[in-house]
């Protein structure tokens, strides 16, 4: 029944005439967000439902805090680009409402949701009843989709509207202020903030094992909830000392050689340059360990304006850049590299030290081949999902299992060199 609605609708949508869509795309996507909800019976009623939102952080927020409650003998499910096998971070409404029943059937108490702008600019979180919403954190993303910052960051207000008990705030982010005001933000029973200063005020100390100034600010939101459900600080402290690594962000991966090797989902400018300044110096800066950087993220169809700027950031961090495919849907992915390059010339970059290598599985290959001993490889865009999407296919990919098979092609041929210059 579900799947028939839902068809039916996209079926109209491929007939309807684009302009004359484009004035019904409201009413459209309300309408499947109401009728996900009615044909799973409004689930979110008797779910405690959590939604994250930010430009950064969400996912990595809700992993710990599904260790957490994990750790306290909750019930709990989670709705994450961790667990999503698409590249959509917020699924499709009949796809959560579909998963919030399996919730409820699973007596779940509470549920973990990201919750993006692009989801909210089409009615995604409607229907859904939030009992918190937590803000990590604002940088420009989704700009050229939402039309300007202002209405990207406008999306992301609706979630806390739209949540009238429990609204958690980083008041360290320069747009706190939006989320904290009554009429900006909405109002709440509770709405409470959340810093580094007052971190030192918690009974615990905790040792975070991830790394990155932007984890502590992860695990400070995920603390507060937390805290505020009653969870005692000796599990959440024993929770958050048991997180060795969150998959795909900042994760180390080693097969026995010489240099680090660090795969993160970092596609935007900010993340980007969070990464390299928590693994490293600015390349002018004297160190023994190198940067040797895969810069692909910037995929097709959406933020161009992004693409020179993080190519420029890859410019001032890396001693050496392979710039390569990430997703570009529908794109020309050269041209998506040209626009990369241009920012990375911008640094006055020497063209003997970037490569442009279409095949990602070359590019790595490629990176790992360049690094010396004490360097860090850093491979970033992808993360843990699980596809390349170029020209409507779909191309299955795990980018952890290709570093790692490549590291063991490298590691036995340098064997093979060594034993052969012995003989």
């Amino acid at each position: 029944m579900a799947v028939s609605i839902e068809n039916f609708l996209n079926i109209g949508r491929k007939i309807i005439p684009r302009p004359i869509f484009r004035l019904l795309q409201i009413p459209y996507h309300f309408i499947l967000a109401y009728f996900g909800a009615l044909i799973y019976g409004f689930p979110s009623k008797r779910l405690k439902i959590v939604g994250v939102t930010g430009t950064k952080g969400k996912s990595s927020t809700i992993y710990i805090l599904e260790k957490i409650f994990g750790e306290a003998g909750k019930k709990i499910g989670i709705i994450s680009s961790l667990t999503n096998s698409s590249h959509q971070t917020m699924p499709g409404r009949f796809k959560i409402q579909k998963a919030l029943k399996e919730f409820v059937d699973s007596e779940c108490e509470f549920v973990f949701l990201e919750v993006t702008s692009e989801g909210i600019r089409q009615f995604r979180h409607r229907f859904i009843n939030f009992y918190a919403a937590i803000f990590t954190n604002l940088a420009p993303e989704h700009i050229e989709s939402h039309g300007s910052f202002e209405k990207y960051r406008e999306a992301k207000l609706k979630l806390f509207r739209h949540t009238k008990n429990i609204h958690i705030i980083n008041k360290d982010d320069e747009n706190s202020s939006y989320f904290l005001n009554s009429q900006t933000g909405g109002k709440a029973l509770k709405k409470i903030t959340y810093s580094l200063t007052n971190w030192m005020d918690y009974p615990v100390k905790i040792k975070l094992k991830l790394p990155g100034e932007f984890n502590f600010y992860n695990m400070i939101a995920a603390t507060t909830f937390a805290n505020i459900e009653g969870v005692d600080f000796k599990i959440i402290k024993k929770a958050i000392e048991k997180i060795e690594v969150i998959p795909g962000r900042m994760e180390s991966i080693s097969e026995g050689q010489n240099f680090k090797v660090i795969i993160d989902y970092a596609h935007t400018p900010d993340s980007l340059e969070k990464v390299y300044q928590t693994l490293g110096k600015f390349k002018s800066q004297k160190t023994k360990s190198k940067l040797i950087c895969v810069l692909g993220a910037a995929g097709g169809g959406r933020d161009k304006w992004k693409r020179p700027i993080m190519g420029e950031i890859a410019g001032r961090y890396c001693e050496k850049v392979i710039l390569t495919n990430e997703d570009p849907y529908n794109e020309d992915p050269e041209e998506i590299i040209r626009q990369i390059e241009r920012g990375l010339v911008k640094t006055e970059y020497f063209t003997e030290n970037y490569w442009k290598i279409l095949d990602r599985q070359e590019a790595i290959k490629k990176v790992l081949q360049l690094a010396g001993k004490n360097d860090t490889v850093v491979i970033t865009g992808k993360g843990v999902e699980p596809s390349i999407i170029a020209k409507g296919k779909v191309i299955p990919w795990n980018e952890k299992d290709i570093v790692k098979y490549e590291l063991k092609k490298l590691l036995e041929t340098c064997i093979k060199n060594t034993r052969s210059k012995m003989a």
